[in-house]
């Protein structure tokens, strides 16, 4: 899972703008930040380069709201 959506709204930007800059379509970038295809590395690192954040701050982790050790 990823968290494209959420940093895009945190700054205002929209997905038009992403598509612009990375070089993919808008509809490439809706299902990235719908979570129905996940992002190369290579395109993940571009996507956290525009969004100025660390590629770390756009991965979701699986574990995320569950209590450790369950």
């Amino acid at each position: 899972m990823n968290r494209i959506k959420e940093v895009l709204k945190e700054q205002g930007r929209t997905q038009v703008w992403l598509a612009g800059k990375i070089g993919k379509s808008q509809g490439t970038i809706a299902l990235y930040v719908n979570n129905k295809l996940q992002p190369t590395l290579d395109i993940l690192f571009k996507i956290a380069e525009c969004l100025e954040v660390n590629p770390k701050n756009l991965i979701e982790s699986q574990q995320r709201g569950r209590k450790a050790g369950k």
